[in-house]
């Protein structure tokens, strides 16, 4: 019953009324009154990303368990650490709601109209996200974060991927690698069959439940790439890594690049 197209119709929709009605609450009840609790601003930005986490982990389980996606999360255990970046592809509106749901407080960097979302921007400058435009700002403030031992979340596709399309990435995210990052860490994201993408409305039910499968590949080794050039030339080569990194598919070794996904 659960798995039935009306059934996860309804799902889905009583799942996005969730999702709007819990960033208004968050983001203009429950982030704003710890604004008046006696605390520095450090640790009022780290309560606000462990809010929004949290959040986001129930938010992916409530639509677990009303039937409406099922996934596998392997290698998670893994994300969180202190300057780690994490890169992934973008199939998927929802694919940053697992990976800052599964992440411990992450800081992340989005898409600047989210700032002007009534329902994400209060949650957004409480957590200092940082909006994806202009690309130089964006590059200083993603460094800053990692120097200040942050796990940043990147999506170098800048937006949702078009399926059957090649990946495309931008190289804002293998700069920001380079120029701060302890760690570079891809994820693998898969939807099968495909749902939420940029062509596929929310009330465009999937034939079967969607799944998401997310892997957590090998950290890849930035001092080969900080070694060989300066920056600029060295941000085109490590972009180009990455991108056939993720075109190999998870756990595909990559011949003579010593590092897989």
């Amino acid at each position: 019953m659960t798995d039935g197209p009306v059934w996860r119709w309804l799902g889905t929709a009583a799942s996005f009324a969730l999702f709007g009605l819990g960033g208004i609450v968050l983001g203009c009840l429950v982030l704003p009154l710890a604004r008046i609790v006696p605390m520095g601003a450090g640790r009022r930005q780290r309560f606000a990303r462990w809010i929004i986490s949290r959040g986001f982990r129930g938010f992916i389980e409530c639509m677990r368990l009303a039937g409406v996606l099922s996934y596998e999360f392997t290698g998670r255990e893994r994300l969180g650490r202190a300057g780690q970046l994490i890169i992934a592809n973008h199939p998927s509106l929802i694919d940053v709601v697992f990976l800052i749901g599964f992440t411990p407080a992450p800081c992340c960097v989005v898409k600047a109209a989210l700032w002007r979302n009534p329902v994400t921007e209060h949650a957004l400058a409480s957590a200092r996200y940082i909006p994806n435009q202009p690309t130089d700002t964006m590059i200083e403030a993603a460094g800053a974060a990692l120097e200040a031992d942050n796990t940043l979340i990147i999506f170098p596709e800048g937006t949702r991927s078009v399926p059957g399309q090649p990946l495309q990435f931008h190289r804002g995210a293998a700069v920001v690698a380079l120029r701060a990052a302890r760690s570079l860490t891809p994820v693998h994201i898969t939807v099968n069959p495909t749902t939420l993408t940029k062509q596929e409305p929310w009330y465009r039910i999937p034939v079967r439940r969607p799944h998401f499968a997310l892997h957590v590949g090998d950290d890849v080794d930035l001092d080969i790439f900080r070694h060989q050039a300066a920056i600029p030339m060295a941000g085109r080569a490590l972009n180009a890594h990455l991108l056939r990194l993720f075109e190999a598919g998870p756990a595909t070794p990559l011949a003579g690049t010593g590092s897989a996904l």
